[in-house]
């Protein structure tokens, strides 16, 4: 398993590409329509004392793909990527297998400088015996990982494209909204197809969605930067909402 400034063994986290701007927020980003599971996973090490948590870091490997976040994704056969989640400093990347070393079927990838440490499956099954609290934060972090899955599925399923795009843009400028002159900045740079990864949608339909909300005064996009000018039209825009 690994965790990210504490992922899995048997998920594929590869180096960092081109660095986006980070937020400092440290809670995981995905699509989702609960507040509740938007506030982030519970901190793996929060019930563990100092010198457990020394005792579980002994065990592990560290690797340093730079400070930052790290991008969960599935790769579909046809080449179509879907992003489950963006996980944040103190976050556990990986699982549901966390003792095994079966192959995952969701890739990693950093987005920015990240620092992970890597915990071998037998060693963490050796370190969950001796340490309850350990044990408890896995199942709260695996529960956590159960939720994302079923909110990406429940907003794919039940959504149009149209809607989880506006959808993600209101939690991003919610998320990470900086007050500027033209409107609210969401302050995180985001690509059209990081987008278009988070909603289902390919990239060139990202891209003229975007024209149009531009078009109608809604956002102003300036390469990767989005500025959302009118909260209320969007708000309007979504479904159900």
């Amino acid at each position: 398993m690994q965790f990210h400034a504490a992922g899995t063994e048997g998920e594929r986290v590869v180096p960092p590409r081109a660095p986006l701007s980070q937020a400092g927020r440290w809670q995981a980003l995905l699509l989702s329509e609960s507040r509740a599971l938007l506030a982030g996973p519970p901190p793996l090490f929060q019930a563990l004392s100092p010198r457990e948590r020394e005792l579980v870091l002994s065990h592990g490997r560290r690797r340093v793909l730079n400070r930052g976040r790290i991008r969960v994704f599935y790769n579909a056969p046809s080449g179509r990527e879907i992003t489950l989640a963006y996980w944040y400093p103190g976050n556990f990347v990986g699982g549901p297998d966390i003792f095994g070393p079966s192959v995952h079927l969701w890739s990693g990838v950093a987005t920015n400088s990240s620092s992970v440490v890597q915990l071998p499956g037998k060693a963490l099954r050796n370190l969950v015996m001796q340490i309850p609290a350990l044990g408890i934060g896995l199942i709260e972090g695996l529960s956590f990982k159960g939720k994302c899955y079923s909110a990406l599925v429940q907003m794919l399923g039940t959504r149009s494209v149209t809607d989880r795009l506006t959808h993600l843009l209101l939690h991003l400028t919610d998320a990470y909204g900086i007050k500027v002159p033209d409107g609210t900045l969401i302050g995180v740079a985001f690509t059209h197809a990081d987008l278009a990864h988070m909603i289902g949608a390919t990239r060139q339909w990202v891209t003229i969605s975007l024209k149009r909300l531009q078009e109608q005064g809604v956002v102003v996009c300036r390469k990767s930067q989005i500025i959302v000018r009118r909260l209320d039209a969007l708000s309007e825009m979504r479904g159900g909402g």
